[in-house]
């Protein structure tokens, strides 16, 4: 078993020696079996090896697991470290289950000793998940529903989080104890039937290995292994495809429509789960209904938008989707008008900029075609010129007949999204619009062989 755990640890690249691990160590088991093998391979790789227990005042009898633990640790050589915490008071207080409330306190604890150890960085943190468990989690995620990580059931290696007895089943482990004559504390809640967990330990597995498949424990194992070398080649693939369709600003995302629906359905779904992973806290509430909900964006013409979890928003604009947060209450409107004085200079926050003058017409020079410098007809402004953000009536002329279009409307050609329309700058003449800085002019203001005086337009540091 000593050689199985070591060929385990090596095929997933556990630890490198010089490693410091600290290990969560409550009595039972499969905490001890885990303790006795690393002390063995503390030997061999020269590891810096550290227990933590974790005294969760639940149980009358803890303080006896602890002083057990403590007395092992001793003739081990392994330095021990102890916590004791109210567990079902955080619960409470945090609005949690006193399941996760333990968890998060034994991995607050196990980074604490990590940084007593001046390992906080690269240290390691070992727990005693064994294939039991790791069958028991893919059923639970099975029958709550899931992708391919929960099928996968518990990963050996997450991030600085190693897990080397996945390999072996609770028979075996009661096995290597009993062969080193190592006693182990029994926590009675384990045998209750008070967490989901437990019932599938007592009642579904033993069913299953009973009476449909001996081994299936193991079965299932080897199944979690395939189903992880399938997400993470999966993973791989989608993350190379974010890459080339996906485009980051802050604390949102774009996806290209055109792109995106190319790509085969099972892709796309997780595309869009890692947009809202690089965005949320966290994928928790994050379902499928969510995921199918964004995919409808990608058919529907027009602007449309649907609220997500973790405060997030998702919206169609026009041939991008956003995902990001839903900043809508934040958003400010940038109102009131500015009057333009000639000649003369207007910096406007965000854009850069603008300097006005006026000349009269060389007929020899050729009208500048830059996109952030503009000749008008000055003769033709009938009103004082004004920078402003729109207002109703607003409109442009677009062609030689001088056809009038809306503002609104061009916009919407212009596949300018909604949200950002209420803060695009324009060059008024009353109601007509002269100029959209980074668009087009109005027709009627062109310059023509009648044109006698120009008014230059011209954005200085503009983005």
């Amino acid at each position: 078993m000593i050689e199985k755990v070591r060929n385990y640890m090596q095929q997933y690249k556990m630890l490198v020696p010089g490693d410091t691990v600290v290990t969560g160590v409550s009595g039972g088991a499969d905490s001890l079996c885990l303790l006795f093998m690393l002390k063995e391979f503390a030997e061999e790789m020269s590891l810096q090896l550290a227990v933590v227990h974790v005294n969760h005042g639940i149980r009358e009898e803890a303080g006896e697991d602890a002083v057990y633990v403590e007395k092992i640790c001793k003739e081990l050589e392994v330095p021990f470290f102890l916590k004791e915490t109210d567990v079902e008071a955080i619960a409470k207080s945090q609005g949690i289950s006193t399941e996760e409330a333990g968890r998060n306190v034994r991995y607050e604890a196990f980074y604490e000793v990590l940084k007593q150890l001046n390992a906080e960085e690269q240290g390691k943190i070992a727990v005693a998940h064994n294939a039991n468990d790791r069958a028991e989690t893919m059923l639970f995620h099975l029958f709550r529903g899931t992708g391919l990580t929960g099928l996968s059931g518990i990963k050996p290696v997450r991030d600085r989080i190693i897990r080397p007895l996945l390999c072996l089943d609770r028979e075996e482990i009661e096995q290597y104890l009993e062969k080193k004559e190592v006693t182990f504390c029994i926590d009675r809640t384990n045998n209750e039937d008070t967490y989901t967990r437990n019932k599938i330990r007592h009642h579904i597995l033993p069913f299953a290995e009973n009476n449909i498949c001996t081994g299936a424990v193991s079965h299932m194992n080897r199944t979690a292994e395939m189903l992880l070398e399938t997400e993470e080649f999966l993973r791989e693939q989608t993350i190379s495809i974010y890459s080339k369709i996906v485009e980051e600003k802050g604390n949102s995302v774009y996806v290209s429509v055109k792109e995106f629906i190319n790509q085969p359905r099972l892709l796309q779904k997780r595309i869009l789960l890692l947009c809202m992973e690089k965005i949320a806290a966290g994928r928790r509430d994050i379902g499928l209904v969510h995921i199918e909900n964004i995919l409808s964006l990608f058919t529907k013409e027009g602007n449309k938008e649907l609220a997500l979890p973790y405060g997030m928003l998702a919206r169609r604009d026009f041939e991008k989707i956003f995902i990001g947060a839903d900043s809508s209450k934040e958003i400010k409107k940038v109102s009131g008008e500015i009057e333009v004085l000639i000649p003369g200079e207007i910096e406007i926050e965000g854009i850069g900029v603008l300097e006005f003058r006026v000349f009269e017409y060389d007929k020899s020079k050729i009208i500048p075609e830059k996109t952030y410098t503009k000749w008008l007809d000055y003769d033709k402004i009938e009103k004082s010129l004004v920078l402003r953000t729109r207002q109703t009536g607003d409109y442009l002329t677009i062609n030689k007949t001088l056809s009038k279009k809306t503002l609104k409307k061009y916009f919407i050609e212009e596949k300018i999204p909604k949200n950002e329309r209420e803060n695009i700058y324009v060059l008024a003449d009353g109601s007509h619009i002269i100029w959209v800085p980074g668009h087009r002019i109005s027709q009627y203001y062109k310059i023509t062989s009648e044109t006698r005086n120009i008014l230059q337009v011209h954005l200085r540091g503009g983005s």
